[in-house]
This record gives C-alpha cells, structure tokens and sequence, in this order.
C-alpha cells in the first residue's frame, strides 16, 4: 500500500525568488538539453546520450 502526504507551503518573497531561480535554471538546462538531442539526431541519426553534468 502506498501512503501519500501532501503539504501546503507558504514560502516568504526571498523564497519565492528563490524558488523561481532554480526552477528556471532547471527549465533552460532541460531545454539546452533536448535541443543538443534533437539537432545531434539531426545530423548523425544517432541519439545524443546527455547529462546535465556535461553542462557544467
């Protein structure tokens, strides 16, 4: 069986700067990433086997 806990947060306006940062951080990355995966399969046919470790 599984148990589900959902919680309701209030974050404070820094938090929600905050939080607004990293999660456009992470839609570019993601968005970086597939559009590196679609033009390498573009030219090669071949699928692009990415991390996000390589855009550090």
């Amino acid at each position: 069986m599984n148990i589900a806990y959902r919680f309701r947060i209030y974050p404070t306006d820094e938090q929600k700067i905050l939080f607004g940062k990293i999660f456009g951080c992470c839609r570019f990355l993601y968005n970086q990433m597939l559009n590196d995966k679609i033009q390498e399969y573009k030219k090669t046919k071949k699928m692009l086997k990415n991390t996000p470790a390589m855009y550090k």
